[in-house]
């Protein structure tokens, strides 16, 4: 008997692939009680039809609630809620009543730096993913998987480096986190004691703090200038206080600023280093968005062997801060502690994911999405600067950066903590430079993360930082 169609609310325009966000759709309804244990749901020819996408994208979503337990599949019979939920699952959820004095929500954000989710290769992916899914690897695995992450997914990665960035990277010598943000903080609980200190950028991101500080870490800001971290601040820093163990770096596109360090203080970096005997971790949160001049290779593709250096680096800013997919190079035996700590937190990964992933970096869509990404991001930066310059001159100064997703906007004569201010109610979320500041006084800047803005939105955006701007 065929089921009835099935109306869901989908956010196309929401982070992640598509599939994911049917996923969530069918979940909330069976959450409300709308979607009653043992209701069939609509084949996946019919339920694609219906919301309009491909046929493979709603049979992933169908595999990903199955692979969860929300949903069970019968053979010649179709695809069912779960009989074995709780009870409690059919309770509709209350939603309350609108405040009646709510504040205005922006509509407009200039965010730190995330990509644009509408880009993601949604297709190849779920195509990617249900391959994984019904591969016998997965579908006849009894145990845990590899703490350090799929095997498959660390040989595709290896070779990526390798093409991509310089990175000679061992597939024994990595290992697959969920998100950059565990990486940091498994690399601050394997190089540094509870008590000692990470040097860190400053001006310099807030989120890496907070997992050294999880790690039992405390930070200490090292000024930044022009050519990112300054060395010989660090020199100082470390000849003054004997507890900095580790020295934290974003070299590539400096977080928030966007300066890339010149070849000169990267040698003077590794260096100091070496001599003082710490350990170097390097975020490379953006390597792929390079639009003018030559690659400018990772201090791990220069640094010696045997050094102390732990590689940072992450998928969600390439494809989807939904996709929470990071990883990490290190040398034994900090490697070990670091798999040995997430194992004791999560025993692995996503393992289709990783699977699914290294699908699209052996098949090179990966490397297609990246140049289509690169094209559309260069445009974007490139109508942000001219409107810039045409609405806000005089009042602002800029570099326009050869690379990353983000601007630097500098205040001339004003704070840009009362622009941002006087920007929310307008409907323009920012970011000012006391978000960004730990020892030192907070610039007056404001960085804009300019990627997930279509050419119309960063129109509007810029019109409102001119209507905005403080007397």
């Amino acid at each position: 008997m065929a089921s009835d169609p099935l109306a869901l609310e989908i956010e196309k325009d929401a982070p992640g692939p598509l599939f994911l966000a049917i996923a969530g759709a069918i979940t909330r309804d069976i959450m409300r009680g709308r979607l009653k244990p043992g209701a069939r749901l609509p084949g996946t020819r019919a339920l694609a039809r219906q919301l309009g996408v491909h046929r493979n994208t709603v049979d992933a979503a169908y595999q990903e609630l199955t692979m969860q337990g929300w949903l069970h599949a019968e053979p010649a019979r179709g695809t069912f809620v779960a009989q074995d939920l709780p009870e409690s699952m059919a309770e509709p959820v209350p939603v309350p009543a609108p405040l009646r004095s709510a504040p205005v929500r922006p509509r407009l954000a200039f965010s730190d730096g995330a990509p644009d989710p509408r880009l993601v290769p949604d297709k190849a992916l779920a195509r990617a993913f249900r391959r994984a899914l019904l591969s016998p690897a997965f579908r006849g695995g009894t145990d845990y998987g590899d703490a350090r992450g799929t095997s498959v997914l660390r040989h595709a990665l290896s070779s990526y480096l390798a093409s991509d960035r310089g990175v000679v990277a061992d597939p024994a010598r990595l290992l697959i986190t969920r998100g950059s943000q565990m990486a940091l903080f498994l690399a601050a609980k394997a190089a540094v004691k509870p008590g000692q200190v990470i040097a860190v950028e400053d001006p310099g991101y807030p989120l890496a703090w907070k997992a050294f500080r999880a790690a039992g870490a405390a930070v200490r800001g090292i000024p930044v200038d022009a050519g990112g971290l300054s060395v010989a601040a660090l020199d100082a820093a470390i000849e003054d206080d004997p507890r900095i163990a580790a020295v934290y770096v974003t070299p590539h596109h400096q977080y928030p600023t966007t300066v890339t360090m010149g070849a000169a203080r990267r040698l003077q970096l590794l260096d100091l280093v070496e001599r003082h005997g710490i350990t170097l971790i390097e975020d490379d949160y953006d390597h792929e968005y390079r639009f003018e001049g030559r690659p400018v290779l990772p201090l791990a593709g220069r640094a010696p062997a045997n050094m102390s250096l732990i590689y940072v680096g992450s998928f969600s800013k390439l494809l989807s801060p939904g996709l929470r997919l990071g990883y990490a190079m290190a040398p034994e035996p900090l490697l070990g502690r670091m798999a040995a700590a997430r194992a004791a937190i999560d025993r692995q990964g996503d393992t289709p994911l990783e699977a699914a992933l290294a699908d699209l970096i052996r098949d090179g869509d990966l490397g297609r999405h990246a140049r289509k990404a690169r094209r559309i991001y260069r445009a974007r930066r490139d109508v942000l600067t001219s409107a810039l310059s045409a609405h806000l001159d005089g009042r602002i100064v800029f570099d326009r950066p050869a690379g990353g997703l983000a601007l630097w906007l500098r205040c001339v004569d004003f704070s840009a903590e009362s622009w941002a201010k006087r920007a929310e109610p307008a409907g323009l979320a920012l970011l000012p430079g006391p978000r960004f500041a730990l020892d030192f006084a907070a610039p007056h800047a404001l960085r804009l993360g300019y990627a997930a803005l279509d050419e119309g939105q960063i129109a509007r955006a810029v019109d409102i930082l001119a209507r905005s701007l403080p007397d």
